[in-house]
C-alpha cells in the first residue's frame, strides 16, 4: 500500500473477500510557477486555478523542477494536493570544476556539479558549465 500524503510504501496482508472504497482521486496536470515563504505555486492546466503546496508536502521535489515544468498533482476531497514529479528532468549545470588531465588515475571518473536548482550531483569529467544533464 502507498500512503497518499507521504508517498511511503508498506506491506499489509488482506483476505480475499476484503472490500475497499475507491479513493476519490483526481490527477491534475499542473505547471510549476514559483516558490516563496508561503509555499510553492502550480497552475492547474485544466481549470487555470493556482494550487499552493507547502514545503513539507513537496519534500525535496523542488531540487528537480524548474519554472514551467509539467507535473501531475493528485487531489481529493479528503486530502490536500500531492505533487508527482516527472521521472526524468533536464537541468543546466551552473558550476563544475574543469577536468584535469590525469584525474582518472585516482579511480574517480566523476566530478561534482551544481545544477540550476542548487542540487549537487556527480557527473562525468567531460560535462562542462552551461550543458544540460538528464537527472532521474
Amino acid at each position: 500500500m502507498r500512503n497518499l500524503l507521504t508517498g511511503g510504501v508498506f506491506d499489509k496482508t488482506f483476505k480475499a473477500g476484503d472490500k475497499f472504497k475507491e479513493p476519490d482521486l483526481v490527477l491534475v496536470p499542473a505547471t510549476y510557477l514559483y516558490s516563496d515563504n508561503d509555499g510553492s505555486y502550480f497552475l492547474d492546466q485544466e481549470s487555470y486555478e493556482t494550487l499552493t503546496l507547502s514545503g513539507a508536502m513537496l519534500g525535496n521535489a523542488l531540487d528537480y523542477i524548474t519554472d514551467g515544468v509539467l507535473v501531475s498533482c493528485t487531489s481529493s476531497t479528503a486530502i490536500q494536493s500531492v505533487c508527482n514529479c516527472p521521472s526524468f528532468v533536464e537541468l543546466d549545470v551552473v558550476h563544475t570544476e574543469p577536468a584535469v588531465r590525469g584525474d582518472t588515475s585516482s579511480g574517480s571518473v566523476t566530478k561534482s556539479a551544481r545544477l540550476q536548482t542548487g542540487l549537487e550531483i556527480r557527473v562525468p569529467l567531460f560535462i562542462k558549465e552551461g550543458e544540460k544533464v538528464k537527472v532521474s
